[in-house]
């Protein structure tokens, strides 16, 4: 995320907080103010003239935010210098507008978060949101966030309470706005029982560690003095200014690959002490405490391998690796879903197939059916007919022997007989061919069963298609199993690190109770000290008087007292 980008951000809250009547446009007076207050804390010179002639009073009306835009680039943002201003006070000015109207916490004054806080925590927000308008924040990030609050105070984020609240929370473009956000956290329900005091403490803690600034002591160049300043640490640069405010630059330590961050033991009464050399200079620096002097150690080297690898924040570098880590468990989860449409269309391809596999074994079934009843017809008509044939030929045989014994009687119905031959050898010509048409049909049948075998054949192979798949399938969630246990052997590490840290700042703050023991015994003796010098000192004033004879005693011992109080006093003031 660029500069450009974050100031857009902020920016386009001022603007919709502008748009009352929610249409989408402004009118060209309000832009016209928030131009020149842009003008002011961006700290760019002001051009009236530019100014003037853009939002002059006509009959066009309102502006859209893309009727501002061609304006705010022009004017605006191509004129912004990183480092020139303070993002805290432009960010200031885009949050008092849109909290006026949008922020709306407990009027008990019962809000979880202060005013200053909530302004932080949109801040936070807006580094975290996505990168598309409206802003939203995704659920993971909200999670991030909270459990950064949340470690910040060594309490426990309750996951699955959260996950109950954003399921039941209605989320728009696929997350929380910073309003619904802010509602969530002045609710009370992830900080329950934690006082103000400590969640505005992690609040600062956490935002300091995103926007990487704070204050720490410097020794000089020449005078070799301490002195307190406020660092700014970005990719290619720690900047130093003389107060939070950030008007007064002090100077700056250029960051590269040949600059690196040492530990260094206590001295000159300075402790928590560290250096950053460069290839021209050393810079001693020295933190409030243990914890402190790590996180700038760690923060300044992970600028310096960001500067190396070509990167801007480590903060920006690790949310782009968690949306990434999303779009991946995005695209995993598309992926086993057009797995799961995939499987089901083979399925279902499957059984389209059975069942013409079905539909053809019932055709089949009819077919033979079919057949057996035209063989058992033909069966039929064939011994008809063989019995019609032995009838005949029993009467040509009974016909010829009449005709022997009446040949010349009979000659015009042996004729007769010899027609009805003809058409008897007619009759078995067709009879051939009714049999060369069986034969045909059970070629048919033949073709048919061909057919029925290939199919068959077609089906296996699908068979083993599908098969193959679901191996693939098994292969791949097995090897999905295998990266969770990665992941999970890493957290696990993570963990054991983050209690090794928290049993060193034990340490800390036992041997710190244990030096502020000595120092009240120390101050103990030397109030005993001082109780004995002032007894010594009226016994030498006493002894210094002189004794006069004939002087009474009472009278001595006043006079000489009263004659040496001065001194006693001012050797007493002396000695404090």
């Amino acid at each position: 995320m660029d500069l450009r980008a974050e100031l857009l951000k902020s920016i386009w809250y001022a603007f919709t907080a502008l748009d009352v009547e929610k249409s989408g446009k402004v009118s060209k007076s309000q832009l016209k103010v928030l131009s020149h207050n842009l003008y002011t804390v961006l700290r760019i010179p002001h051009d009236p003239v530019a100014l003037e002639e853009h939002f002059r009073d006509d009959d066009d009306g309102p502006v859209s935010s893309q009727g501002y835009m061609p304006y705010l680039n022009k004017y605006i943002l191509d004129k912004v210098e990183e480092g020139a201003f303070v993002k805290e006070n432009f960010d200031e000015l885009c949050w008092t507008l849109t909290a006026k109207k949008n922020y709306k916490p407990d009027r008990n004054g019962n809000s979880v978060v202060s005013h200053q806080d909530a302004f932080k925590l949109w801040c936070l927000f807006n580094f975290l949101s996505e990168d598309k308008y409206p802003l939203v924040m995704v659920p993971d990030e909200v999670e991030y966030l909270l459990k950064k609050i949340c470690t910040a105070m060594n309490v426990e984020l309750n996951s699955c309470e959260l996950d109950d609240y954003l399921s039941q929370e209605p989320q728009g473009q696929g997350g929380l706005t910073v309003w619904q956000f802010l509602d969530m956290v002045n609710s009370g329900r992830f900080l329950r029982g934690i006082e103000q005091e400590a969640v505005s403490m992690a609040v600062e803690e956490v935002y300091q560690e995103v926007i990487e600034d704070g204050y720490l002591w410097k020794k000089g160049q020449l005078r070799r003095n301490w002195s307190e300043r406020w660092f700014t640490l970005k990719p290619s640069v720690l900047s130093y200014y003389m107060s939070e405010e950030r008007k007064e630059k002090k100077g700056s330590i250029a960051l590269d690959k040949h600059c690196c961050v040492e530990v260094l033991p206590d001295r000159d009464g300075k402790r928590c002490m560290f250096c950053v050399k460069t290839s021209s200079r050393t810079y001693e620096m020295s933190a409030s405490d243990t914890r402190q002097r790590q996180e700038w150690t760690l923060a300044i080297q992970t600028a310096i391998r960001l500067q190396a690898e070509g990167k801007k924040s480590l903060h920006k570098d690790l949310k782009q690796k968690r949306r990434e880590q999303r779009e991946q468990r995005e695209q995993r989860k598309a992926a086993k879903e057009e797995e799961t449409q995939r499987l089901k269309q083979l399925q279902e391809e499957k059984e389209r197939k059975l069942q013409e596999l079905e539909l053809l074994k019932e055709a089949q079934r009819q077919a033979e059916l079919l057949l057996q009843e035209e063989e058992q017809r033909r069966r039929q008509q064939h011994e008809q007919m063989q019995r019609t044939l032995e009838i005949q030929l029993r009467e040509a045989e009974q016909a010829r022997a009449s005709m022997q014994a009446e040949m010349v009687l009979k000659e015009a119905e042996a004729e007769r007989q010899r027609k009805r031959i003809v058409e008897l050898e007619d009759m078995q010509g067709r009879l051939q061919e009714a049999l060369q048409q069986e034969v045909k049909a059970r070629q048919d049948e033949e073709s048919v069963r061909y057919a029925q075998a290939r199919l068959l054949a077609e089906e296996e192979e699908k068979l083993k298609q599908l098969m193959k798949l679901k191996e693939e399938q098994e292969e791949y969630i097995i090897k999905t199993q295998m990266e969770k246990q990665v992941l999970k052997q890493e957290m696990e590490n993570k963990n054991k690190c983050l209690e090794e840290a928290q049993k060193q700042l034990e340490e800390v703050r036992v041997n710190r109770q244990r030096v502020d023991q000595d120092v009240m015994a120390a101050q103990r003796k030397l109030r005993q000290a001082s109780t004995n010098v002032k007894h010594w000192n009226v016994q030498m004033n006493r002894l210094m008087h002189p004794i006069e004879p004939g002087d009474k005693r009472t009278n001595v011992s006043g006079g000489g007292f009263a004659g040496y109080q001065p001194l006693l006093l001012r050797r007493d003031s002396s000695l404090k």
